[in-house]
């Protein structure tokens, strides 16, 4: 695994569980809003070794609940399956952020009962994709969604709401996930960046979930005052 950082707890990044975060390096992605940009080029350098990870973890069984493995995006890891595997051992509820863009990883996961939680981040209507992450296989992603909609595995679906997206994006991403048990929207930070005319605030957020609710389960906001 080429780790990228370590959080020790964080009491957000699972639902309802307190979780160790692991940042991989690495992505096929280039969203432009992207808060770990840093990690994209799979360049962050960092000390821990995968087996320095695992003695930590070890540590803190009994305390920590779950394991967050994210990036980047981490179904690039070669290795990936086989460090869940070593989590696992130690009694682990594993979540995985993905970008859904390895179909094949993510549904060996789910099959052999290696993670417990995914969360995928849908970035736009997918007529949209491309405008705002780049060059990507629609189809990888689509599976993945509609992988997660069998609900095999406890999921949720999220949107982070970047100045290039609107509400009627929103609406539409939420058609594209019907069904889906949990949609977040997500509040875009770009450190005042000035190169957009507007970031989507928390009244437009709010008039996206609100357009969602004809389609998913649930949805709300995440990371909005």
């Amino acid at each position: 695994m080429k780790i990228a950082g370590l959080v020790k707890n964080s009491f957000v990044d699972y639902p309802k569980h307190i979780a160790a975060v692991i940042f991989t390096n690495g992505c096929n992605l280039n969203c432009f809003y992207c808060h770990n940009r840093r990690l994209i080029s799979g360049n962050v350098e960092c000390n821990l070794t995968n087996s320095e990870i695992l003695e930590f973890l070890k540590t803190r069984v009994g305390f920590l609940e779950g394991v967050v493995i994210s990036g980047g995006e981490p179904t690039l890891q070669e290795d990936l399956i086989d460090f869940i595997i070593e989590i696992k051992s130690l009694g682990y509820k594993v979540k995985l952020d993905t970008n859904g863009t390895n179909h094949a990883v993510v549904n060996y996961l789910i099959e052999n009962n290696l993670v417990d939680y995914i969360a995928m981040d849908y970035k736009a209507p997918i007529e949209k994709m491309f405008e705002i992450v780049g060059e990507c296989d629609l189809k990888q992603i689509i599976k993945t969604k509609d992988l997660l909609l069998t609900e095999k595995v406890d999921y949720e679906f999220r949107t982070t709401f970047c100045p290039k997206l609107n509400v009627d994006d929103i609406q539409q991403i939420a058609y594209e996930i019907k069904g889906a048990k949990a949609y977040y929207i997500q509040k875009c930070n770009l450190n005042d960046n000035k190169n957009f005319e507007y970031i989507p605030n928390k009244i437009m957020a709010k008039i996206g979930c609100e357009k969602a609710e004809k389609y998913v389960k649930m949805s709300n906001l995440r990371g909005f005052d």
